[in-house]
């Protein structure tokens, strides 16, 4: 077996705001069957895809998608500052692979990663893994935003490559699924905030504290049903994970934009990270999932979902 997928939701709100001891149970000893299928796959190499939040990359220059052939993360919602351990090499050769596929990417020496993409990996992982990696940053956030036929190629090309090498390659997704959480957009932004989503790099500890408890606050509010944020939306996120598992990615070429925005919240366009790493599985032929989890957590203000495939033999 060359290459393995894990898929999983991620939540700053994880360890805050309590959803119930059924479903942290249920996440829990997901988390655990999760970890599991890791170390019996015992991966030489991780791509993650996954967004960022407008911790690392700002819209003084918004690649749709960038490779990190260097990674720093900037420790956000208790996950650990500082390097990461990127394999250079891969990730250059990921790079080449993609722009010869006939997909624009984007290369960082130091790319900034937040929770988005450092929060799974320290789920399966743990803090201060040496697991090497190549993060690929998926824009999510940051409008306008491409067609999903673009995020598949992009997936494909990098899966292709991949499988290419002979290494045990974990493929892992970050994101999603249906959630509408406080991020601010843009368009009719007040000065101080525009500013900030252009460059609002390096925050004082009081800022992001700041910014962290309106986003737990929030999360309060949406499990009080007291929130002016969309709710979760099970069947979207249902069709999303169905379409996935089935292996027919071409269908989701059809997902505009608006219908995700209008069914799986503002940020439901995360979705293109388990996309990309779907169609990074698929490069070798047909697959399997072998787990599948959700949950619909107001705490989270998210629809929680985990996959696990593997090729088929």
């Amino acid at each position: 077996m060359t290459l393995a997928l894990c898929a999983l939701s991620h939540s700053p709100l994880f360890g805050i705001n309590d959803p119930g001891p059924e479903t942290l149970a249920g996440v829990e000893a997901a988390l655990d069957t999760m970890r599991a299928f890791v170390r019996a796959f015992d991966p030489e190499l991780t791509v993650v895809f996954g967004p960022d939040h407008f911790n690392g990359v700002f819209y003084d220059l918004m690649p749709a998608f960038c490779i990190g052939s260097g990674a720093v993360s900037v420790g956000d919602w208790g996950t650990e500052p500082g390097p990461l351990p990127v394999d250079r090499q891969a990730a250059r050769r990921l790079v080449q692979a993609v722009l010869d596929a006939g997909v624009d990417v984007a290369q960082s020496e130091r790319l900034q990663v937040d929770h988005g993409i450092v929060q799974p990996l320290e789920f399966l992982f743990g803090k201060h893994s040496a697991q090497p990696l190549v993060p690929v940053f998926v824009n999510a956030v940051g409008l306008p935003l491409g067609p999903l036929q673009r995020v598949r190629l992009l997936g494909e090309a990098i899966g292709r490559e991949a499988a290419s090498w002979g290494r045990r390659v974990l493929v892992v997704a970050s994101g999603g699924l249906s959630h509408d959480p406080p991020v601010p957009r843009l368009e009719g932004a007040m000065p101080e905030v525009a500013a900030r989503l252009i460059d609002g790099r390096n925050p004082s500890p009081e800022a992001r504290a700041q910014r962290q408890q309106r986003v737990i606050e929030a999360g309060k509010a949406h499990a009080l049903g007291d929130s002016p944020f969309q709710p979760i939306n099970p069947e979207f996120d249902a069709q999303v994970m169905a379409t996935l598992a089935s292996g027919r990615l071409t269908e989701a070429d059809r997902w505009s934009n608006e219908w995700i925005e209008r069914c799986g919240g503002h940020s439901g366009h995360e979705i293109r990270a388990w996309l990309a790493a779907f169609a990074a599985l698929s490069a070798r032929g047909r697959y399997r999932v072998t787990n599948q989890w959700y949950w619909p957590v107001d705490e989270w203000m998210t629809g929680f979902g985990m996959m696990t495939a593997v090729e088929e033999n």
